[in-house]
């Protein structure tokens, strides 16, 4: 008996530490790769799909010039009701181009590229481009798997650290087509955090 009795203190030990270990691997880690983010709210967007409600940090000391453009884009409401073009499961999602078609962006000037350090990890948010390393412009897209391939090749500029399930629940697209997506999801908005507390803050006055 006291064997059994410590075969299950051993067991029960085992799963605690397998589901701590779960757990701190589930926890988002933020741009300085702590396990909680501490990010100022002007570097929080609040996306919202027709499913939930996605939280991403940007990171502004990665690719400040990318991160500008993100936050003066949302703040001109230019992704909101924009179609997620582009879907492949297990890559990634893209959006950010307001003809749908994938050939189409804002009319401020393509970035420089500001590759970094971050990987291309499920959640990471980062820029598309064209063929020129220089000529990403507003179309970005969100990771659904790893892609190591990725890394030293295109902007990433934040993550996801709520509401992923949300964001792999987009509408995918053929395969066979390059993701395409027929009657794709789209963005209802995207906001920053820093200017829906400041909305919110004058509303009670």
């Amino acid at each position: 008996m006291l064997s059994l009795h410590k075969s299950i203190l051993a067991m029960s030990f085992c799963a605690a530490v397998f589901s701590a270990a779960n757990a701190e691997a589930a926890t988002p880690t933020s741009e300085n790769g702590s396990k909680t983010s501490t990010a100022d709210p002007n570097n929080i967007v609040i996306m919202e799909l027709k499913s939930g409600t996605v939280t991403i940090e940007l990171y502004p000391k990665s690719a400040p010039e990318h991160v500008n453009r993100i936050r003066t884009l949302v703040q001109q409401g230019f992704y909101d009701g924009v179609v997620f073009h582009r879907v492949i499961d297990g890559f990634m999602v893209q959006t950010g181009d307001p003809t749908g078609t994938g050939m189409g962006g804002s009319s401020l000037p393509n970035l420089k590229a500001e590759f970094n350090n971050t990987h291309h990890s499920k959640g990471v948010v980062s820029m598309a481009r064209s063929a020129d390393p220089n000529s990403a412009n507003s179309q970005f897209f969100i990771m659904l798997g790893d892609a190591p391939h990725l890394d030293g090749q295109y902007t990433a500029f934040g993550k996801v650290i709520s509401g992923m399930e949300y964001v792999d629940q987009i509408k995918k697209g053929s395969t066979a087509n390059n993701g395409k997506v027929e009657n794709p999801d789209k963005i209802i908005s995207m906001k920053i955090l820093s200017d829906t507390t400041t909305a919110s803050s004058k509303g009670t006055k």
